[in-house]
């Protein structure tokens, strides 16, 4: 059974995780919410919810869990842009990608990237045919 889609207030706690490893759920409210309104609790309940749907791990050994991301980056990303193209652009990665090309300016090194995605994607191409 896939894992559930997380929420954008998830993302965000996914983003600590991915990006500083594995965190208390204080260490992960600060980081987040630190000059809010949002209470510690809030967070606790999210990483309580998260670990029901399997996005994260709970390490319950010391007396303050630790949580960490269960699910990798790049895998979850990738699933939440192909589930948005699906829904928002019928399934089409290109107009995705000239919506997003077309309503932001872009750097040279970016499009110098783009460029060599272009021709890798090409050279696949013509290597499956």
């Amino acid at each position: 059974m896939p894992t559930p889609a997380p929420t954008e207030a998830e993302l965000n706690i996914l983003r600590v995780l991915w990006r500083s490893g594995p965190r208390t759920v204080r260490e992960v409210h600060e980081e987040l919410y630190r000059n809010t309104d949002v209470g510690y609790t809030t967070t606790l309940k999210l990483l309580q919810n998260m670990f029901a749907k399997g996005i994260v791990r709970r390490n319950e050994d010391q007396r303050q869990h630790i949580y960490a991301a269960a699910v990798s980056e790049q895998r979850t990303l990738n699933e939440l842009v192909r589930r948005w193209v699906d829904h928002t652009f019928a399934g089409s990665p290109a107009a995705l990608a000239m919506r997003a090309l077309d309503g932001k300016r872009v750097t040279r090194e970016e499009l110098k990237s783009l460029k060599a995605l272009i021709s890798r994607l090409e050279e696949r191409e013509r290597g499956g045919r």
